[in-house]
């Protein structure tokens, strides 16, 4: 299997193609940005997909983080998965931030809860918890800080994610045992290819998760009514 990666849910713009059963991908393009996600993004995959033999007609699927993260950021990727997916008679799937966040982790945190805690503003983080096989402990939620170290139960945990080291100094601060593995703004998108390669397209869609309502308005909201 060939897969097309896409993330724009966060910090970064970020797509690559990795084949299935490789470590390294066939073509990759990751750069941080918090705005720009639209202008940068259809540019970087054809830069991307002219690396790659057969182009577009060589993939056999897509995948997409879906959230939670930014709103512009979210339908800005989903946009084009799914077109590109439509266009090539492919599945796209959806992938979500907080498991490409925390996937790295898994297998290697023996006896540790794995904890991806994104950045959501206003004193709010992401946040989901696993076991050291994957299995969830914690399902995804919006909470403060608190609360969020307080979910996770008796640790010992270690945590990634943007807001990782907001968490653990609230884990600290009730006595758990917190380590920071990783701070990241984004997801590696490796890691949304190779969950989206095991991703079941009619349970995974390319649907974006949202948990809170959106910041921006939609425009005919503000339209005068006629006369």
């Amino acid at each position: 299997m060939r897969i097309l990666a896409i993330d724009t849910a966060l910090g970064a713009c970020s797509a690559c193609v990795l084949e299935a059963g490789a470590t390294q991908p066939v073509a990759i393009e990751q750069v941080a940005m918090e705005r720009g996600h639209a202008e940068a993004l259809m540019p970087m995959i054809e830069r991307v997909m002219g690396k790659v033999e057969g182009g577009f007609s060589s993939l056999d699927r897509v995948a997409v983080t879906i959230g939670p993260g930014s709103y512009t950021g979210l339908r800005v990727g989903i946009s084009a998965a799914r077109a590109i997916a439509f266009a090539a008679g492919i599945p796209a799937v959806g992938v979500s931030t907080l498991a490409a966040t925390a996937a790295p982790l898994i297998g290697r945190e023996g006896g540790r809860v794995i904890a991806a805690a994104l950045d959501a503003r206003h004193g709010q983080v992401w946040f989901q918890a696993l076991n050291a096989q994957g299995k969830q402990l914690v399902s995804i939620r919006q909470v403060n800080h608190r609360d969020a170290a307080r979910a996770i139960g008796a640790g010992p945990v270690s945590l990634v994610g943007s807001a990782a080291l907001a968490v653990a100094n609230e884990a600290w601060a009730i006595g758990l045992d917190a380590v920071v593995v990783d701070d990241a703004r984004a997801p590696d998108v490796i890691w949304v290819a190779r969950l989206g390669m095991i991703a079941d397209p009619q349970s995974a869609p390319p649907r974006p998760l949202y948990l809170k309502e959106p910041e921006t308005t939609p425009q005919d909201r503000a339209r005068l009514p006629r006369r």
